[in-house]
């Protein structure tokens, strides 16, 4: 099993929430939620019983048609499963719990006995049709499980250079060009494997590229099943196909109807927000005044979407053809790709601020009649602000940053630019490979 931070957060619940609160790991499908869950149960309880309701015998599904009499719902679950509960010592986990809305409904009982504890695991957890019909427990606490962010996938392959990055950000001095190169090219790799446990499981165990991408391309599939169950139309399919393409064509928003190829209507709308909420996708809002707090002026009309996951960016980019071939894998890792892959940087970036656990903005405003300038991501510290840009390989020109210094420099902490060269300075901007974003954001 693979190091994970959210370990860390359950262990924040047990000793803080719980028994008061249950806990509910929330994310997409195949982001390791059940394994997060059993692993932590292993871990930190005397023993516990698992029940996933997307695969549970029958005799043990019977015995949730009544939870009303604890003492007699936990002897039949325990003689069902063949596990001993102890009193404060053991753990329920109620596994893919979107699939029995009624037993959610119910744990706010479960937990107001206070005998036990309890880890939810769930993906398209919010979707109306799966909790309209009951009340929700106020007693959960929410953990969002995100694909495994970088420092999770250098534990994974083993590479310990982790902490010594962040050392080199704390100094704030450039780490040559030849290490530059090399960290650079071991950032490409987790670009390309991505952060789902099962394609750095296959890249862990000797797998080559191709075989890696097949992985990917089955959880894209996956995701494609779930949304057509949600949605017979097939559309919510094309508008997480769209991703990629509204990036790499530099589009200011992202266009329901450039995805679906028809006319917006009402209903696409609620498509959106099923894959918001399936959460393999991720939203930047544009922000009409960045002089005030981030959410407080933000356009829900006007976002850009993201992949969750960086690995699944690349496979759809590359897989035109259905299959994506090896050498296109060497020449990403070898920064040899003739296209200008921008957007590809920029979802990383995404995904990494988004790991961090810190909302996504962006900020366009008017160049002239026809054109604009946009800042790619706006973080924010308590008082400051700081725009990034990103680019896929040299400083290039970068006007759109150094106009929004000029109109909001009373606001602004410091300038990045985010890159694959060297820790620098060029006037105002702060010039950073873009592995030691982590580091930028641990200091926010």
């Amino acid at each position: 099993m693979f190091k994970r931070k959210a370990f860390d957060k359950l262990k924040y619940w047990k000793e803080k929430k719980a028994p008061k609160y249950s806990v509910l790991l929330e994310g997409a499908r195949r982001v390791g939620k059940s394994t997060i869950a059993e692993g932590f149960a292993k871990q930190e309880y005397k023993s516990y019983i698992k029940v996933d309701f997307a695969n549970v015998r029958k005799e043990v599904l019977e015995v949730f048609e009544d939870i009303a009499d604890p003492d007699i719902f936990f002897l039949r679950l325990q003689t069902a499963t063949g596990v001993t509960l102890y009193k404060r010592e053991s753990v329920i986990i109620f596994d893919e719990i979107q699939l029995m809305p009624k037993v959610r409904q119910g744990i706010k009982y479960l937990v107001a006995d206070g005998r036990y504890d309890y880890i939810e695991t769930g993906s398209l957890i919010s979707i109306k049709k799966n909790v309209k019909d009951i009340v929700l427990p106020s007693e959960e606490m929410k953990i969002p499980i995100y694909p495994m962010d970088y420092e999770e996938f250098m534990w994974a392959i083993g590479n310990d250079t982790y902490s010594v990055l962040r050392e080199l950000y704390q100094r704030g001095k450039a780490v040559g060009n030849s290490l530059n190169r090399k960290l650079m090219r071991d950032f490409r790799i987790y670009m390309a494997v991505g952060g789902m446990p099962q394609a750095v499981e296959a890249y862990v165990e000797g797998k080559n590229f191709q075989e890696i991408d097949e992985v990917k391309r089955e959880i894209i599939n996956l995701y494609k099943d779930d949304f057509f169950k949600i949605d017979g139309t097939g559309l919510i399919g094309r508008m997480y196909d769209s991703v990629p393409t509204q990036l790499a064509t530099g589009k200011r928003s992202y266009v329901i109807s450039a995805a679906t190829g028809k006319k917006k209507i009402n209903k696409d709308l609620e498509r959106l927000y099923d894959l918001l909420d399936s959460k393999t996708v991720v939203a930047s809002y544009n922000v009409l005044n960045p002089s005030i707090a981030l959410p407080q002026t933000r356009d829900n009309d006007t976002f850009k979407l993201y992949l969750a996951d960086t690995g699944l960016f690349t496979t759809m980019i590359f897989n035109s053809s259905g299959e994506t071939d090896e050498n296109i894998y060497n020449k990403l890792l070898s920064d040899s790709l003739p296209a200008d892959l921008g957007y590809l940087y920029e979802n990383a970036v995404a995904q990494m601020i988004t790991a961090s656990d810190q909302g996504l903005y962006y900020h366009t405003w008017k160049k002239d009649k026809t054109s604009y300038y946009e800042i790619d991501f706006l973080l924010s510290t308590k008082t400051k602000l700081i725009p990034i840009e990103v680019k896929s390989s040299g400083l290039g020109s970068h006007k759109s940053i150094i106009e929004f210094q000029k109109k909001y420099s009373k606001y602004i902490s410091k300038e990045i630019l985010l890159s694959q060269k060297d820790l620098g300075n060029e006037e105002m901007l702060k010039l950073y490979p873009i592995y030691m974003l982590p580091f930028i954001l641990e200091e926010l």
